[in-house]
This record gives C-alpha cells, sequence and structure tokens, in this order.
C-alpha cells in the first residue's frame, strides 16, 4: 500500500498526468474500473494503490507522486520503475525501455558530482571498462548517455540479491556452494584482469547471485587502467580518499591504492570466501584505522576454529588467497579458479560434477552451467524487485 497522503485526488491525477507514467487513454480507463469496483475509493493513496495493483504504476513511482512530484521519472528511452540502491558517488535504479519493455538497471550520477571533481571522469572511466567486458560473470553495460546535464549508465539487471545481504539474513553458505560462487566471482575476475583491469572493491555485496544460480561481479566503478601512468591517475589528481571497504582491503591497497595490480583483487576475494564462510568478515571489530592495520599485522581467527566443518582443503584456498604478501597468494584470478575447481571436482558431490561435467584443471568454465546453489537461497525475485544494493554502493 502506497504512504499515506493528504493530497487531494484531483491533484494527485494531475501529477500522474504531468509525469508522463500512464498514456491518458488506460488512466482514464482505469479510473473508470476502480470507481466501479470500489466506490468509496475517493483518496489519493486509494487510487495509488489501486493503479499499482493494476501495474500502471509500481510503489515506487507512487510513493514519489504522493510527495508531490512528478518530474525524473523518465530518462531519455527510459522509464525509472524504483530506487535500487545509492552511494557516495551515485544512485542505482531499476528500469525499462519506454519501447522494447526490456528491464535495466541505469547508474546515475548526480548533478553535484559532475563539476570540480573527477567522478564524471571516473564515471565515463567505468563505462568504457564495463563495456569492453562480455562475460557471464560481470554485470554487462548495455549502453552510456546523457540527458541535459544527468549522465548515466544502462547496465544488466541482475533479478537476484548480493551474498552480503544473503549471509546477513540466512547466515554462512555450505563450503561448496560458498566455493563455487568464488569460482564463478573468479572467473569474473580473470576477464577484467585480462582486459587491464584491477576492480580494487570485491566484496560480498559486489558479488549477486542471479535466480540461475549465476555469480555476478557488480561495479566495476573503481577499476583503473593498471597500465595507466601513475602521475595520470583520477584520484590523484583530485586528491580524493583512498576507495574500497576496509573489512576486505588488501594490505598493499591500505597503503597505496594507485599501485595495486590484480593479486589485490585476489586477496579481497578471499576475504569475501572467508565471510561466505563464517559469516562475518575477517577482522569484523574495532575502527576503521583497526582493521585496515590488522589486514597488514595479522591473521584473522582460523576458519577450523569457528567453523569445524568446513574442510582443510577449501580453508587453505582461502588462507593462501588471504596471504599477507602478494608473491605468496595465487598469481592470478585463473590460478585461483583452477584450485576451486580442482577441491570441487573430489569434493562437491555428485550433483556439483553431473552439472559441470567439463570442469576440471584443463577444462573451460566460463561457458558451463550454473553449479548447484546453496540449498538456503531464495532466488524468486518479486513483482517490482528492489534488490538491496546499499552495501554493494557503499
Amino acid at each position: 500500500m502506497p504512504q499515506p497522503s493528504k493530497l487531494p485526488p484531483e491533484v494527485f491525477l494531475g501529477l500522474v498526468r504531468q509525469s508522463g507514467l500512464i498514456e491518458s487513454e488506460p488512466l482514464q480507463a482505469a479510473l473508470k474500473e476502480i470507481l466501479a469496483d470500489t466506490p468509496d475509493a475517493g483518496g489519493s493513496s486509494e487510487i495509488a494503490h489501486a493503479l499499482v495493483k493494476r501495474h500502471l504504476l509500481t510503489r515506487w513511482q507512487a510513493d514519489k507522486l504522493l510527495q508531490g512530484r512528478h518530474k525524473g521519472f523518465l530518462l531519455g528511452k527510459y522509464r525509472l520503475l524504483s530506487l535500487l540502491g545509492t552511494g557516495g558517488m551515485s544512485s542505482v535504479y531499476l528500469a525499462e525501455h519506454r519501447l522494447m519493455r526490456r528491464r535495466v538497471a541505469i547508474k546515475v550520477l548526480p548533478r553535484a558530482k559532475v563539476v570540480g571533481t573527477s567522478h564524471l571522469e571516473r564515471f565515463h572511466r567505468e563505462a568504457q571498462a564495463v563495456a569492453a567486458l562480455d562475460h557471464r560473470n560481470i554485470v554487462r553495460a548495455y549502453d552510456v548517455d546523457q540527458e541535459g546535464d544527468v549522465h548515466f549508465l544502462v547496465m544488466e539487471y541482475v533479478a537476484g540479491r548480493s551474498l552480503y545481504e544473503i549471509i546477513s539474513t540466512e547466515g554462512p553458505l555450505e563450503p561448496v556452494a560458498a566455493a563455487e560462487y568464488v569460482r564463478q566471482a573468479a572467473e569474473g575476475l580473470q576477464q577484467a584482469h585480462k582486459a587491464g583491469m584491477v576492480h580494487r572493491d570485491i566484496k560480498p555485496g559486489n558479488l549477486l547471485l542471479d535466480d540461475r544460480g549465476t555469480i555476478k561481479v557488480l561495479d566495476l566503478g573503481l577499476a583503473r587502467f593498471f597500465d595507466e601512468k601513475e602521475e595520470s591517475s583520477v584520484t590523484k589528481r583530485h586528491d580524493e580518499k583512498v576507495l574500497g571497504t576496509a573489512d576486505y582491503l588488501s594490505p598493499e591497497q591500505a597503503i597505496d591504492s594507485h599501485t595495486v595490480d590484480t593479486r589485490s583483487d585476489i586477496y579481497s576475494l578471499g576475504c569475501t570466501l572467508y565471510f561466505l564462510l563464517v559469516g562475518h568478515p575477517p577482522f569484523p571489530e574495532g575502527t576503521l584505522a583497526n582493521r585496515l592495520l590488522a589486514h597488514q599485522t595479522r591473521e584473522p581467527a582460523s576458519i577450523s576454529m569457528l567453523r569445524p566443518q568446513v574442510p582443510h582443503g577449501l580453508i587453505s584456498i582461502a588462507e593462501k588467497m588471504m596471504a599477507k604478501l602478494p608473491e605468496d597468494r595465487f598469481q592470478s584470478a585463473r590460478d585461483t579458479a583452477t584450485a576451486l575447481t580442482e577441491w570441487l571436482t573430489l569434493n562437491g558431490g555428485e550433483t556439483w560434477t553431473e552439472m559441470n561435467p567439463v570442469l576440471g584443471p584443463a577444462g573451460p568454465s566460463s561457458n558451463t552451467p550454473p553449479a548447484v546453489p546453496a540449498t538456503t537461497v531464495s532466488s524468486t525475485p518479486p513483482a517490482f524487485p528492489e534488490v538491496a544494493l546499499q552495501e554493494s554502493l557503499a
């Protein structure tokens, strides 16, 4: 039910017409049906609820209209359906192509961020980076556009949830599921690394599980072409904060985020595997400075102590991924995926091996069907899904 509103019905309907969300003929037909079905449905909230029920408005659209707003629902060729999440740099909306009816995610850069900072340059860098990638484990970019002074990126919409949300609500995953999801993420990262990019913000909130059991790596906005000259680094020129999330940040990235290589992503992915297995990051307590220091100087609590049922082979893989020195880790995302594939082949059981017959040390894995998902994960999306991406955008 949309939020209560004191807005007079005639004012609300005027806003609906001004918004361009519903054409005149369907609106009039719907109003006749509403009055016929519910003669006393004369309030704005009741009318809004009826329009949502008939799928002429989304709840988010209805709430905005009931607040007296009628602008901002249409962006170029797209109709905004709901707000998926917001972060310090941008907002992400679920949208629909106005003619093709295809649902997409649209990342919008706030107007205030365009002038005088590096955000616009970083935003365009993200568009260029993601558009160059085509991999089943990476969220695809379809278009980058501008409507007036609004800049936005049109991306694949993933109907599902982030691994952060899943673990936060349902607890740690079974070891086979955790290994499979991290394996898929490593495959996606390998494609990005091959294209010359470092993600620099790998964490559970940036790994989405779709309704087919496929992991999608989200938010390459922090990716940097690591062959560019240091003096041309966007964030160095503008003296901005080091980006990334402290709970998953590699030791070298905490010291200097501008010189990290692909092995930093492997460390962050190892911390993500730790989170999936035990339900919290390696160093969950303390201030930001405490946690950054811990990544450089301390070993996290043993997975075997926190969750004895996790096989030692998988623990060894996680520990190697989280080695303090880059040279002690797996040297590529491909090596990481191969190690996980070998472990899954031996420990994944008949279900996993039957669903992944070509997987193995020498077998291709980026084009195989999705492996068995965690049994606790619900993958049925709601009618107008509002995926919790706040963590991934933080």
